[in-house]
């Protein structure tokens, strides 16, 4: 397996079929830039790209938190298993499943959903002794390269070695990611897990079209998903 790494002769990578940029408005979704830690930066690379922006819908309160993570040269640890990201940032994760989502112009677009969890101790209070809050996020994501789009980290390997072997060329691939947090145990008037995928499929309706080129594949068939 080793040697399949030295088999692209194209110097570099393909063009990757993103922009690179997240808009500042979705509708009523406003984006504010986030900043990326150090430590991501140390462990995906040096040369690894982000765009990440923390999104509020201005009629309804709702947050969302988009990142694309693009990587650099060394993809092994530029691009990876979204759980590495959610374990730095304190999230458990937990059950995963496949969703299709209807995308103007892109029909049924694939990601994966991850629903993750995590303990929040809160302070005491006048009103309330100290407790322990259980958290719920859920975040979905896919990634995409210079032609295809795959839903799962193990369709996007596939995808690469296929064209290291059979077209001789690296794709460049980005990994996108989508997240909300279940707010209805920890705010008043949150919102329950259904309201936030109703949200977070909306959200992403918009957003594929932004970022993602048209002419990347829409199906990621020929790689056994």
């Amino acid at each position: 397996m080793s040697l399949v790494w030295a088999l692209p002769h194209q110097l570099g990578f393909q063009p990757v079929g993103i922009q690179l940029k997240l808009p500042e408005q979705l509708s009523a979704w406003w984006g504010k830039d986030v900043d990326v830690s150090e430590r991501e930066h140390v462990v995906l690379g040096f040369d690894t790209e982000f765009a990440r922006k923390i999104y509020v819908n201005t009629g309804t309160g709702d947050m969302v938190l988009a990142s694309i993570v693009l990587s650099g040269q060394d993809m092994m640890t530029g691009i990876h298993r979204p759980e590495r990201c959610l374990l730095a940032q304190g999230w458990n994760p937990g059950s995963s499943r496949r969703r299709e989502i209807d995308v103007p112009g892109f029909g049924r677009f694939r990601t994966t959903q991850l629903q993750n969890y995590r303990q929040d101790r809160i302070p005491a209070t006048a009103e309330a002794p100290e407790r322990l809050v259980r958290r719920e996020n859920l975040c979905y994501y896919w990634f995409v390269g210079h032609t295809d789009i795959a839903a799962t980290h193990e369709q996007r390997v596939m995808l690469d070695l296929h064209d290291r072997i059979v077209g001789g060329y690296n794709q460049r691939w980005a990994m996108i990611m989508i997240s909300a947090e279940i707010t209805k145990n920890t705010q008043r008037f949150g919102r329950d897990e259904a309201q936030t995928v109703e949200f977070l499929e909306s959200f992403i309706k918009e957003l594929v079209p932004k970022v993602v080129l048209p002419e990347v594949r829409r199906s990621t068939e020929s790689a056994g998903s």
